[in-house]
């Protein structure tokens, strides 16, 4: 734990997981105040929230003030510490898969969530029949977010995709990248699309009709098992933030399964 006396919580980072992060953070400032608050206190704060999935205001005592955490939380997102960690780790990861730091194919794939209250965007997704967002993921074939996209539920996939493209064009894309899958919804001309805004071939991965119930599509089954990753933290089980932003932020904290290095990661 940190250098606080407080008895530890599940969610809080080990002392590996720490020496990763630690790195990656602001340095003190040397003019002005001297820093008093605890970083490590503060992403522990922050991985309580999405873990339990409670609301700020209802942090244990134990961790620095509500505001305090908000306001690191918040300056980080918009500094794009949090993008930056994650793409960091991600690379590592995969090079310790015996892989290329840099994706050469990747899998495209949308999850429509109930949207609460307090969620700030929704939409009616009609096919699942569910009022709220659709997390739009582009991953690479060991189910590692490339980018993320938080919109409406009521924007169709192969728009929705369109957003998740851009978005990784605009940060320069992956050079290697040869191709991406994707499933039906994606079909028709946002393939055109891809080939001309991207230059990437936009693979689309049919279910087979004759096969009924459940089962695992070659290639794309990665980008099911991240969204599976995203449902082991309540706070992602359901759309709480009323920024989209925040929302991509808080599935860019998944930073750390990757600073756990799961043996579990393995390629299609």
């Amino acid at each position: 734990m940190g250098t606080t006396s407080r008895k530890p919580y599940a969610s809080d980072l080990s002392d590996a997981e720490w020496a990763i992060l630690e790195p990656f953070l602001p340095p003190r400032v040397p003019a002005g105040k001297p820093r008093t608050t605890d970083l490590r206190e503060v992403l522990d704060a922050i991985f309580y929230v999405l873990t339990n999935g409670c609301a700020w205001h209802a942090l244990p005592h134990d961790f620095p003030p509500e505001g305090t955490v908000r306001d690191y939380f918040h300056r980080w997102r918009r500094s794009g510490l949090w993008q930056r960690i994650h793409d960091a780790l991600r690379r590592q990861v995969r090079v310790e898969a015996g892989k290329e730091p840099e994706p050469s194919a990747g899998s495209i794939d949308s999850q429509s969530v109930k949207a609460t209250r307090t969620g700030g965007t929704r939409g009616y997704d009609a096919g699942k029949k569910i009022n709220g967002i659709k997390r739009h993921l582009l991953v690479d074939t060991l189910g590692l977010v490339l980018a993320v996209v938080v919109h409406s539920a009521g924007i169709q996939d192969r728009d929705g995709a369109k957003l998740v493209f851009a978005k990784a064009k605009l940060r320069g894309g992956w050079p290697r990248m040869a191709r991406v899958w994707a499933d039906s919804g994606d079909a028709g001309k946002l393939i055109a699309w891809v080939a001309t805004a991207c230059r990437w071939p936009l693979e689309i991965v049919k279910r087979n009709d004759d096969v009924k119930g459940f089962r695992l599509l070659p290639k794309r089954w990665v980008v099911e098992r991240t969204f599976s990753w995203l449902s082991n933290y309540r706070r992602l089980s359901k759309h709480y933030e009323y920024w989209d932003e925040t929302g991509e932020a808080m599935i860019h904290l998944m930073l750390r399964r990757l600073a756990k290095q799961p043996t579990s990661l393995s390629s299609s």
